[in-house]
C-alpha cells in the first residue's frame, strides 16, 4: 500500500486518466489503465491511442502551462498544468512519472511511488 495524502494521489490518477480520454483519436480510440507491484514499488501505467508524440516533445509535456499545439491534440481544452500536478505529487511522495511514446501515436504514462 503507497502511504501518503489520499486526495492528491488519487489526483495523479484523475489527471492521467483524464488527459488519456481528453487528448485521443476521435474513433476507435481506447484507454488502459493497469497497476501493480514491481521490486517493491507500486506502478500505475495509463496508456491510451492518439495523435503521434514526439520524443523530443515528452519533457515539455510535464512543464506548467505547456501543451502540445492544438493540431496535434486535436483539442484546445486544458491550460496545461494536469502533468505538472501529477509529477509536483509524485516527487513528494518519493515517486517518480515519466511518459513514452506510443508507436502510432498516444502515449503511455507511467507512476512509480515507493510502497
Amino acid at each position: 500500500m503507497v502511504q501518503g495524502n489520499g486526495v492528491l494521489l488519487e489526483r495523479i490518477a484523475l489527471n492521467l486518466v483524464q488527459n488519456a480520454v481528453r487528448y485521443n483519436v476521435p474513433e476507435d480510440g481506447w484507454v488502459e489503465v493497469t497497476t501493480q507491484v514491481q521490486h517493491g514499488q507500486a506502478v500505475l501505467v495509463v496508456t491510451n491511442t492518439g495523435p503521434v508524440v514526439p520524443a523530443y516533445e515528452i519533457d515539455n509535456l510535464f512543464e506548467p502551462f505547456r501543451r502540445l499545439r492544438t493540431e496535434r491534440t486535436g483539442s484546445d481544452k486544458g491550460v496545461g498544468l494536469g502533468l505538472s500536478i501529477a509529477r509536483s505529487v509524485a516527487r513528494a511522495h518519493g515517486g517518480h512519472i515519466a511518459a513514452e511514446p506510443r508507436e502510432g501515436g498516444g502515449l503511455v504514462m507511467r507512476v512509480t511511488l515507493p510502497i
